[in-house]
């Protein structure tokens, strides 16, 4: 990129949780950018460093920061906070997007603002501030969603079908699902009922943003789902027959064949089936950050 420029500080002053509902409502008066519209101006800051391009691409993109930080409002975070570091994670998606290249901004943005986000509540969850492994932070940031899609809302300790459940579908160990379930427990989780000001007025549920997908986020989940998918294709490339066919019917199936089924097939043991498994999915997930690396989709923060 031509320009080494910051983006300007055009953003709504966003004070704390107080003043969360005026921010809202005013980074609703910016209008959403049509394609070309995106192009120009991302071309006018890379090519010109045009802060003023820079400021418009940002405060269109403002909506989308807020849909995606009402995603991460169950970690007991402020968030007024989590957007702030979201919009961090848009500046910074601007100054390296690339238009070019063919996507839509708020694809690419939208690795940028969760990596941010994500990268704070990691740094601010005192429970996993003692270093969390790729497998811990995957599991640590699924692990309400996969509760939610069971019904798993019991106290304590998961039960066994559902922890059984949740450790394959993620792919780490059951211990491992339910240390962090305790850990998480510990934590606890914001109340959508809690009052907003010391004086009780107004609780959490009142001002969260609209159910309905934005325009701008419902373009950006299909370009992403596209571009994964072709990531995918390409990387499977990688991997030799017998290692696609069991990686496909472990992992990719809807219903996913056994160890033991697999290993009829083939005519080995189950470990032997297994190791195979292992050995593809790790060659898969190479691939697939090289290929995200290859195309700038992949953020330092990540």
């Amino acid at each position: 990129m031509a320009s080494n420029g910051k983006v300007p500080a055009t953003i709504p002053a966003l004070g704390g949780e107080q003043s969360l509902n005026r921010y809202l409502s005013e980074i609703r008066r910016f209008p959403i950018l049509s394609a070309e519209e995106e192009y120009m101006l991302a071309k006018r800051f890379q090519e010109h460093g045009d802060t003023e391009a820079a400021g418009k691409l940002v405060t269109s993109h403002l909506r989308l920061v807020a849909k995606i930080a009402m995603g991460y409002r169950g970690y007991g975070l402020p968030t007024s906070e989590l957007i702030s570091e979201g919009n961090i994670g848009l500046m910074q998606g601007v100054k390296k997007f690339e238009p070019e290249r063919g996507f839509r901004l708020a694809t690419y943005a939208m690795w940028w603002i969760r990596a941010s986000i994500q990268e704070y509540i990691l740094r601010s969850w005192s429970l996993v501030k003692m270093g969390t492994t790729a497998a811990q932070k995957k599991l640590f940031f699924n692990l309400r969603r996969m509760k939610s899609r069971l019904d798993a809302f019991e106290e304590g300790d998961l039960h066994p079908e559902h922890l059984a459940k949740i450790a394959k579908d993620l792919g780490v160990t059951e211990d491992e699902v339910n240390s962090m379930n305790r850990r998480m427990a510990l934590g606890g989780d914001s109340s959508l009922n809690a009052p907003m000001r010391e004086d009780g007025e107004g609780q959490w549920q009142d001002w969260l943003v609209d159910n309905d997908p934005l325009q701008d986020e419902r373009l950006a989940e299909s370009e992403e789902g596209e571009v994964r998918h072709d990531m995918l294709v390409e990387a499977m490339g990688d991997l030799n027959d017998r290692e696609k066919h069991i990686l496909a019917e472990r992992r990719l199936s809807d219903d996913p064949k056994t160890l033991e089924e697999l290993s009829q097939v083939y005519g080995v043991s189950r470990e032997r089936v297994r190791q195979i498994e292992v050995r593809a999915f790790d060659k898969l997930q190479k691939a697939m950050l090289r290929l995200a690396g290859g195309r700038g989709l992949l953020p330092a923060a990540a």
